[in-house]
């Protein structure tokens, strides 16, 4: 991307704005860094990558001071310092966007801002100032629409991500960490995100760049550090020069086809899941389709447009006010999610941490959870038959690490997903919903997470999957419903749509497909290519 609007050419030498030499940091029985290096420019984007469990979290935490390292030193502007807490890494003009942001919903967007640097005066808070000083930022950040009064748990995705970009920049940071900015964001909206990111490196801000969508580092990024094991791997790789084809094995440590699984044909004839005429209202109507056992229905859209709320209502999380669900002939009560389970329903959600997962519980007990009838002895649990069940899970789909005793926060992204799917196979649910089943998975596990959805389909799970890329819908499923505003627009074989059409149809819901060709080859040859 070398050639994006307002860059500069960042790859000749100079001195970095930050410096982290060896970088050791030791959790009880695991080396989280062992030795990692990073050097960043200012007025670049430096895109950190690595899988799920690489170090990356870890590394960032030490540089916002929320984590002390064990060894190493870190240079600012040339000088050692000691980051010893995050108040003094943001006095020194280091900023950190976490991926789950810090915002105090019931707060204004002013006071988010300015949170514990309140302005006063004879001991009174002065909103007046404090409005008007974040009004400029937002201003800066071209979103004055975002209100400084607002609540801010009122706001959509995109404009709270302003808002934590614009309290960052209220600390004159010189800095700012992005973990996983577009995790939340459609594609327009991460079009926009990526113009603030080059109007702050214009200013000379630089920026810690971190996300699984390799083809977004194609799109925002100057230089590349990949981490692997807690070691740095590779560092400064000019983004215009690195293909993903080698990004890959570094991340990886070997050659992954970024392919999805050969489909096969879906012989049965009578639907397990019928959905006719579903209706929320006002935000989605007149939702009808059909999914066969052994078939992936996909469904594409924007944010907003109602794909999420199409699962939940189904799953009974949401009570629809028209239309009927049926499963293998049994019409559901709506909005109830008991129901939905005893009828063989099985949701993973979008925000796995917060809607699927007990992070402070175990492997085990996030895995029986929704079967715990079957341990139950006397009107108590077995807790040895809930971890042997649990084992089992852990071994079929290659849970890493396979303790089923662990808490479930202290696993990756993807092996956190995994232990969510685990879950309803050991319920032997038979439809299966799955909303952005890949979110914030690194690109090894994505493709196991591929290959686990079509072997749950080749044994007669009928699955809906809702994903923000298109290729990934497009790739996964055997048929697509292209949503747009509430209403399902079309309904075409995966094979008969492509991108394109499928982001045409998304914003006017006019044109029609087009042919695709051979998918494994069109993705192959969209991974072979330079990250530039």
């Amino acid at each position: 991307m070398a050639g994006a609007p307002g860059a500069r050419s960042r790859d000749g030498a100079g001195a970095p704005l930050l410096a982290m030499h060896g970088i050791v940091k030791t959790f009880p029985g695991v080396r989280a860094l062992d030795g990692v290096d990073l050097d960043v420019r200012a007025g670049e984007v430096h895109c950190l990558l690595g899988q799920n469990g690489a170090g990356k979290s870890t590394l960032i935490k030490v540089l916002a001071g929320a984590h002390q390292p064990d060894g190493g030193r870190i240079e600012w502007r040339g000088e050692p310092v000691a980051l010893t807490n995050p108040q003094t890494a943001m006095k020194h003009g280091i900023a950190t966007i976490y991926q789950e942001l810090d915002l105090v919903a019931g707060l204004t967007v002013a006071d988010n801002i300015f949170l514990g640097r309140e302005r006063s005066r004879f001991g009174l808070a002065r909103p007046a100032p404090a409005n008007e000083a974040a009004e400029k930022l937002l201003t800066r950040l071209g979103h004055p629409e975002i209100r400084p009064t607002a609540e801010v748990g009122s706001l959509p995705a995109a404009a709270q991500q302003m808002v934590s970009i614009a309290r960052a920049l209220s600390q004159d940071a010189k800095l700012i960490v992005m973990d996983e900015p577009s995790a939340v964001l459609d594609n327009e909206e991460v079009q926009h995100l990526f113009e603030v990111i080059r109007d702050l490196t214009r200013d000379g801000v630089a920026v810690v760049y971190i996300s699984h969508r390799l083809e977004e580092i194609r799109e925002v990024g100057d230089r590349i550090t990949v981490l692997k094991d807690g070691r740095t791997v590779a560092t400064g790789l000019p983004v215009r020069d690195t293909s993903t084809r080698q990004v890959i094995e570094l991340m990886t440590g070997r050659d992954i086809e970024y392919v999805f699984p050969d489909r096969r044909p879906v012989t049965a004839a009578e639907p397990l899941l019928s959905v006719r005429d579903l209706e929320l209202h006002g935000t989605f109507r007149g939702v009808s389709f059909d999914v066969r056992p052994g078939e992936v229905v996909g469904l594409a859209g924007l944010v907003g447009s109602g794909r999420s709320e199409i699962l939940e209502t189904i799953y009974g999380a949401r009570r629809a006010t028209g239309g009927t669900v049926t499963v293998a002939g049994k019409r559901l009560r709506p909005g109830r999610v008991a129901a939905a389970v005893s009828a063989g329903v099985g949701l993973a959600p979008e925000e796995r941490k917060s809607q699927a997962l007990l992070l402070g519980d175990a492997v085990y007990r996030n895995i029986s959870i929704a079967s715990l009838a079957r341990f139950a002895r006397g009107g108590f649990l077995s807790g040895s038959s809930e971890k042997d069940a649990a084992r089992e899970q852990v071994q079929s789909l290659d849970v890493r690490p396979a303790d089923v005793t662990r808490e479930v926060r202290t696993l990756s992204g993807g092996n956190q997903q995994k232990v969510v799917l685990a879950r309803w196979l050991l319920r032997d649910c038979r439809v299966l919903l799955l909303d952005e089943p890949t979110r914030g998975v690194d690109v090894g596990a994505r493709s196991e997470i591929y290959a686990l959805i079509r072997d749950l389909a080749d044994r007669g799970v009928a699955v809906v999957v809702v994903s923000s890329e298109i290729p990934e819908v497009l790739g996964l499923a055997d048929r697509v419903l292209v949503i747009s505003d509430g209403s399902v627009v079309a309904e075409q074989a995966a094979d008969a749509l492509d991108e394109h059409a499928v982001l045409d149809l998304v914003m006017e819901g006019t044109v029609g497909p087009r042919p695709r060709g051979d998918r494994h080859q069109a993705t192959a040859q969209q991974h072979e290519g330079d990250v530039a």
